[in-house]
């Protein structure tokens, strides 16, 4: 059962995953929001954040996957402080959802990736989508993701690993866990990649070590780890463009993204 369970949700996270303003405000990022002088007063084509260039996504008045959604290049800013903020709102000019999404320049290959992210990611909307990943631009296949979704169904567990396979019709894999930040928002987030295997953690609070880790899995034979360099995506969006039950929006703010190379 719990093979079935794992393959299912691994079947719904691909299918999601297929890279194919203001409501009720929830202030998912606990801390520091920019204030609005810290926005791009235009569309920016890219951001500065961490030491790399990173290409904001912007589909104006059509939809694209993930989702589909809209998305709106406003919905991404780097602050005073040089933290990276995705923000999924609804607009109220044109009544629809608007998400976030960046892509590095920068292609990275087998090493450590880490993120330490600011934002009550345990208590997302199920149809809210944080995610961090490498991703080639063919579904299925050479991508490695943390998620943080319920995939619109409120009992589901939040935080999701999954390795797509480097070649189509390869074994997937996929597991979800159910965690609950009681030591405020500041969380860190790792995966490293080898030819052999990916080791994801999570740790509550800001370490490059592994102090207060609270999450682990490794992703290692029969599954296949990519061999390729790859962009990084950082996105917050909504499942199946389903508008959040809540009816709120949501900012995360991204303090800082580092690669350490093997």
């Amino acid at each position: 059962m719990k093979t079935l369970y794992i393959l299912s949700m691994a079947l719904m996270a691909f299918a999601s995953c297929k890279k194919d303003i203001t409501a009720q405000q929830t202030k998912v990022a606990g801390g520091t929001t920019a204030a609005d002088g810290d926005r791009p007063k235009t569309a920016n084509a890219t951001v500065q954040f961490s030491g790399y260039t990173w290409t904001v996504k912007n589909t104006g008045t059509n939809t694209q996957g993930p989702g589909p959604n809209y998305w709106n290049q406003q919905n991404v800013w780097v602050d005073g402080n040089g933290w990276l903020h995705l923000k999924m709102a609804k607009n109220t000019t044109t009544n629809r959802w608007e998400c976030a999404e960046v892509q590095s320049t920068t292609n990275f290959g087998y090493g450590t990736y880490q993120w330490q992210v600011d934002g009550a990611v345990d208590q997302l909307d199920k149809n809210v989508v944080l995610g961090f990943f490498n991703y080639n631009g063919v579904d299925g296949q050479h991508e490695m993701d943390i998620e943080f979704a319920k995939w619109g169904v409120a009992t589901n567990a939040p935080l999701n690993y999954t390795v797509y396979p480097p070649t189509a019709g390869g074994s997937t894999f996929h597991q979800a866990y159910n965690f609950n930040l009681s030591g405020g928002t500041y969380t860190t987030h790792r995966f490293k990649r080898t030819s052999s295997s990916v080791v994801f953690k999570a740790m509550g609070g800001f370490y490059d070590n592994d102090t207060n880790l609270f999450q682990t899995a490794t992703c290692a034979s029969p599954y296949a780890v990519s061999t390729l360099s790859m962009p990084i995506y950082m996105n917050l969006w909504l499942f199946q463009g389903n508008a959040p039950t809540n009816n709120a929006n949501v900012e995360v703010v991204i303090h800082s993204f580092k690669f350490t190379p093997l």
